[in-house]
């Protein structure tokens, strides 16, 4: 076996071992799936009594969204749970996450070796036949995943090797689309169900063209959008396309601080510093 494969396999085997949870009786709702009545076969892993504590998920209590680099945004719940998406270790790690979420386009979106102290290092990506499947609740929030395809270094397309992870807290849909290939289908769309905000790759290429982005994004129609993964490409190739139905905000902060109650009246790009 060559040694990227062992390497692989090694991570998949790392990935694949169970978290110290059990399976729910009796799951609570999914407050964003277009179709779904139920959340389907949750795994809790959170240590109090009730699955997901009544404050968040009634829609109280607030969110904080940092931008830390590249695909990564860090989310903090009320309840102090602490999730790094496209985790690779560089950003997102001081203090670190209980929560994170990866994908394997390159090295800058995953680690296949987590620090330890991660409780819940979660892949985007399966074994190869089979793609990955999340729903965990920790604490005040539900965690899971809509494969997606990506292109493999040999030119065809991956099955099942990227994942729009979705997080529901406080009420909020909150998703990251990850290092998205292709057009999404209407199974996509259903599976994702309503998003509040959604963490955008803007770098035109790499993901997907500006346009083809635009128009993803357009179809979510999320209060909120917030672009990553820009690389050298110019914010004016995402940003211009998105004028004429969402407005547009500008930080000057790496942070914004959102609950359901103060989502903006007009869908809105918010750029936060640094991105």
């Amino acid at each position: 076996m060559q040694p990227v494969a062992r390497l692989l396999a090694a991570a998949i085997a790392l990935f694949a071992q169970p978290a110290l949870a059990q399976q729910a009786a009796d799951p609570v709702p999914s407050q964003c799936m277009a179709i779904a009545q139920s959340l389907p076969r949750a795994t809790y892993a959170s240590f109090t009594p009730a699955p997901l504590k009544t404050q968040a998920a009634t829609g109280d209590g607030e969110v904080t969204i940092t931008y830390a680099g590249h695909a990564t945004y860090v989310i903090e719940t009320p309840a102090g749970v602490r999730i790094a998406t496209d985790y690779s270790g560089a950003y997102g790690s001081d203090p670190l996450p209980r929560i994170v979420t990866m994908n394997k386009a390159h090295s800058m979106h995953h680690t296949f070796y987590p620090d330890p102290g991660i409780a819940f290092p979660l892949p985007g990506w399966g074994d190869g036949t089979t793609p990955a499947k999340h729903a965990l609740v920790v604490d005040d929030v539900y965690v899971r995943n809509v494969p997606t395809d990506i292109r493999s270094y040999g030119g065809g397309m991956e099955v099942g090797g990227n994942s729009i992870f979705i997080f529901e807290v406080a009420g909020l849909c909150i998703g990251h689309l990850g290092h998205l290939h292709h057009h999404l289908e209407d199974a996509h769309y259903a599976a994702i169900g309503r998003l509040d905000i959604v963490m955008v790759p803007v770098d035109g290429g790499m993901t997907l063209s500006a346009g083809a982005m635009t128009d993803i994004v357009k179809r979510l129609f999320a209060s909120i959008v917030l672009p990553m993964h820009r690389n050298w490409t110019p914010l004016s190739e995402f940003t211009s396309r998105m004028s004429d139905s969402f407005a547009l905000d500008f930080r000057q902060e790496r942070s914004l601080t959102v609950s359901l109650r103060t989502l903006p009246r007009r869908p809105t790009v918010i750029v936060l510093e640094g991105v």
